[in-house]
């Protein structure tokens, strides 16, 4: 990847793959109907659901953008609409206090998402950038009569 906003659709289904084994085993991870320890606590369990929620939705985020960007590359979706509906939502810090009490391979696993988030937050940044550098014609259209009416 040359430029920042070098985007390809073979770094999108890259990005997808990775995304999707990571997306399974976040459910094997937070799948809170298997059997845990009885005497795991409230803390534990409040835990792994408010942790789990938010991996859950830092990677389904990050699997929608990568879906909207497959749809653009293929012709099913306009850059307008890309534009308009296809920008990543802020990702959320897993709190530390609750974070300290998951096992290893469950901060792993967190911190796995957090770095897939914030790759893909990188390149949705650049091509925002990318799109406001971008003029509108008809943002160019009315610059170009503003000041055509500006000199009378």
């Amino acid at each position: 990847m040359g430029n920042a906003t070098d985007l390809s659709a073979t770094i999108v289904e890259d990005l997808y793959c990775e995304a999707l084994m990571l997306a399974d085993d976040v459910r094997a991870a937070f799948d809170l109907s298997t059997p845990r320890d009885r005497n795991s606590g409230d803390m534990l369990r409040l835990a792994l659901s408010t942790e789990g929620l938010k991996t859950t939705t830092r990677v389904m985020h990050a699997l929608a953008w990568l879906l909207n960007q497959r749809a653009f590359f293929r012709g099913e979706m306009t850059e307008y609409q890309l534009e308009r509906h296809g920008r990543l939502p802020p990702d959320r810090e897993p709190e530390p206090h609750l974070l300290e009490m998951l096992e290893l391979p469950t901060q792993l696993l967190i911190a796995e998402s957090r770095t897939l988030h914030a790759r893909i937050a990188r390149l949705d940044d650049a091509w925002g950038e990318k799109m406001q550098q971008t003029a509108n014609p008809i943002d160019e259209l009315q610059s170009r009569l503003e000041r055509a009416l500006g000199r009378l």
